[in-house]
């Protein structure tokens, strides 16, 4: 028998028969699409979602939005705002994914014309994650920093100057000198001649707090601006190389791999809130945070300020992660009739109320700080870095078993920045999937490490001394009108060029038919409200556009910022001159032409396709036809 020939669709080694899904391990056998592979739990593409969503603007920022703008009030427009913006815009991008199957680029077979859309999604994505691993770097930094019996930013040590204190601190006084004059000098020359202040002449300064001086001269060795790029800091360069170690060992098998991390990445950041929330309650001081928060500082007034409800709008888009390209790429491994309205509304719903409940966790602890520094909580409250690597930092360095709280704390920032970038870097490798199948399913690991290792190296120049710069310049610019120019043009497109109701059509051949009054809340906000919502948003981001104010980066880097967000759009109407010229017949037909869906556009398996589709080109690429799939040798169509 060892002498006979394997059928032709095995490949033999010695006795063992090797299908085509046992070689590309990212697939299978019991996975509907053999071409690309599906999730292997519908509990690890929730997972997934809801750790792209949930980031760390949850915790860094919308606490802040709630607390300036009406505390409790905020969650009214911020409940408008997810209804009328961030869920149909989820939605549709979980169809659009799922019903084709394939990534941000490939998917706009659905209107040609419009294919730069989904090309600026993966650019933004690709510079978004360059500097949001750095960030995870910062966080692992300061998680080794914290295994110490004291942390390191406690007190004033030998790397801080004068002005390091918890208390105002005399810059300038009146002294008496021997003629019995007075002079009005500063508070080092008084020092360093040892005469003594007259009482009541002291002029006050706030101190910088121990967290902000080790945060700026000893974690970033802080230059003093861009143009001043110092030396590689080694400990943050270690520390982005894990991160990118971290991040490529997850992804080796694509969603195989990725689905499993997620759940400890995804759940542990509950874990740790809810932990902080029940020791910060504890704490004296916690009850006055939490009004600030939520409670008494309710101000519903505020609600008549127009920026209010930008800043509700602006959160919902941003947290949610539409318009990334993420949500296209993870939906397209779905099975065909997953009911993707179920997981939209489940993932949106617990990405919002995931932003309240950290707010809690956030605030009790501020609360405490306040109480102990003797200041108001709108003296110590801060957003974004800010609160992230000196204010929350502050506060639990005067807390009993500092370390402890404090290696929870960035271990549950390092999980939730690390499932937005595994996300992010399935986009890229989705992209790369859907143009080039075969050498992808040859080569995912090599060509994985590779995107790792080259975002690795591009990220260097945000672990200089002045790479603070760097990512502040990149999010201001490639994280802002980029992203909304593609959730304008995508909404646009797919509503109104390719047809709403046609649109539906395609939902209802994967969850089924619904009743009319069912989507006449989409349609409203598909066809109306959506798109005049994220219109005024970047009407008003334009409006009142102001340049980078961290460290004053200087003009040349504002330049560069519009270099990069050009960079990312340009290929928008750069595509859409390729596809009008490479039709045919007058400007007109060809305009027109690139406006019809393109011949394969339709679900990726024949058996989905029914008869709306039955004449669709097979949307493959390429197939190795010397190793059919495991449906196509064990269970024949």
């Amino acid at each position: 028998m060892d002498n006979l020939k394997c059928p032709s669709f095995f490949k033999c080694r010695g006795k063992e028969k090797v299908t085509a899904s046992s070689e590309n391990f990212h697939i299978d056998e019991n996975d509907e699409n053999q071409e690309r592979g599906n999730w292997s739990k519908k509990s690890d593409y929730l997972l997934s979602m809801v750790g792209y969503a949930v980031g760390l603007g949850n915790v860094w920022r919308f606490p802040y939005l709630t607390y300036n703008n009406g505390g409790g009030a905020f969650l009214i427009p911020y409940a408008i705002m997810l209804a009328l913006a961030g869920l149909p815009l989820f939605f549709l991008e979980c169809s659009l994914g799922q019903f084709a199957s394939l990534g941000p680029v490939s998917v706009w077979n659905i209107l040609p014309l419009f294919q730069g859309v989904g090309i600026t999604m993966v650019l933004i994505s690709i510079f978004v994650t360059i500097y949001y691993n750095v960030i995870i770097a910062y966080s692992l930094y300061y998680m080794f920093a914290s295994f110490q019996s004291e942390l390191p930013w406690k007190n004033c040590s030998y790397w801080a100057d004068q002005y390091c204190s918890r208390s105002p601190i005399v810059t300038h006084c009146d002294v008496s000198t021997q003629l019995g004059t007075f002079i009005h000098v500063n508070k080092s020359w008084v020092d360093f001649n040892n005469f003594t202040c007259i009482n009541g002449t002291e002029v006050y300064q706030p101190g910088q707090l121990p967290s902000e001086q080790y945060w700026n001269k000893v974690a970033l060795r802080r230059s003093s601006g861009m143009d001043e790029t110092g030396e590689i800091v080694w400990y943050l360069a270690l520390c982005l190389l894990l991160a990118w170690l971290i991040v490529g060992a997850a992804l080796l098998k694509g969603i195989k791999s990725s689905g499993k991390v997620v759940y400890f990445t995804a759940l542990f950041p509950y874990v740790v809130l809810l932990i902080l929330l029940l020791r910060g309650a504890t704490l004296e001081g916690a009850s006055k945070g939490i009004s600030y928060y939520i409670g008494a500082q309710s101000n519903f007034t505020k609600l008549m300020e127009a920026e209010v409800w930008k800043d509700a709008a602006t959160q919902i888009f941003y947290s949610l992660s539409v318009a990334w390209g993420g949500l296209v790429a993870l939906s397209s491994y779905n099975k065909f009739n997953n009911n993707c309205f179920s997981d939209a509304i489940v993932v949106c719903l617990t990405n919002c109320l995931t932003s309240v409940f950290a707010g809690f966790a956030i605030f009790s602890i501020l609360g405490h700080m306040a109480h102990i520094s003797g200041q108001e909580v709108s003296q110590v409250v801060k957003s974004g870095f800010d609160l992230a690597f000196i204010a929350y930092p502050e506060a639990l360095a005067q807390l009993p078993g500092g370390p402890f709280w404090s290696i929870l704390f960035f271990f549950m920032l390092l999980t939730l920045g690390l499932d937005s970038q595994f996300a992010s870097i399935e986009t890229i490798t989705t992209t790369i999937q859907d143009l080039f199948p075969k050498v992808m399913k040859k080569m995912r690991i090599p060509i994985t490490l590779g995107c790792c290792l080259v975002l690795f190296l591009l990220g260097l120049v945000c672990v200089t001394q002045a790479g603070i710069y760097w990512v502040n310049l990149i999010d201001h610019f490639c994280a802002g009108w980029g992203i909304l120019i593609a959730a304008i043009l995508e909404i646009v497109g797919i509503i109104w060029i390719y047809g709403g109701n046609r649109f539906i059509e395609d939902i209802e051949m994967m969850i089924g038919a619904k009743r009319w009054i069912f989507w006449l809340w989409w349609r409203a906000c598909w066809f109306v409200i959506t798109p005049i919502l994220l219109i005024a948003i970047f009407i008003w981001s334009l409006v009142k556009f102001n340049k980078p104010t961290y460290g004053g980066i200087p003009d040349w880097g504002v330049a560069i910022g519009w270099c990069l967000i050009i960079f990312c759009i340009i290929w928008i109407p750069i595509m859409a001159i390729i596809k009008i010229i490479q039709a045919k017949g007058n400007i007109i037909q060809r305009i027109v032409s690139c406006c019809r869906p393109a011949s394969n556009w339709g679900p990726y398996l024949e058996r989905h396709r029914g008869e709306r589709y039955k004449d669709m080109v097979d949307p493959k690429k390429e197939i190795d036809h010397e190793i059919p799939t495991v449906s196509s040798s064990v269970k024949p169509e």
